[in-house]
């Protein structure tokens, strides 16, 4: 009987929160998935054999293409930034937010509008302001949302 392929967990590590990359590479020690951190400056990265670190050329959406160009159906990829996300969908990976969202082709149409009129809203002068600070609940949410990953990807 052949093995399935296992996915693996990349990481758009440039926006990551440090906690959330932690998160993840707890996971990858207990369940043994690989992870990929893509950045395009130097990010320390534990010393685990399925842990690894990508550097990318410096410029816009450089990483994000390099994920998006790389990962598979099987895969998770971990970020925020909504039009990787689409990609990464279209190849029908997986997407989870750095807090928790785990977003789906159902869910992305509505996130990329909602991201595009808050642009035109900063565009006219109307400040939204930012996120809020990465707190407990966030983190708590995201290894929610690993958890779930992991379970669906190991069977």
């Amino acid at each position: 009987m052949s093995e399935s392929k296992r996915g693996k967990i990349w990481i758009d590590g440039d926006a990551a929160p440090g906690a959330c990359k932690e998160i993840v590479y707890k996971a990858s020690v207990r369940t043994d998935f690989d992870v990929v951190l893509v950045a395009n400056r130097f990010q320390m990265t534990p010393k685990f054999h399925r842990i690894a670190f990508q550097l990318v050329g410096a410029g816009p959406d450089v990483a994000d293409d390099f994920i998006a160009d790389h990962c598979e159906a099987t895969d998770l990829v971990v970020t925020d930034d909504l039009p990787l996300a689409a990609r990464v969908l279209e190849k029908n990976g997986a997407v989870i937010r750095f807090r928790g969202e785990e977003l789906t082709q159902q869910t992305i149409h509505r996130r990329l509008a909602v991201r595009d009129l808050m642009d035109d809203l900063r565009g006219s002068g109307i400040h939204s302001g930012g996120p809020p600070p990465y707190g407990t609940t966030d983190k708590q949410k995201f290894a929610n949302a690993l958890d779930r990953w992991l379970t669906r990807a190991q069977r």
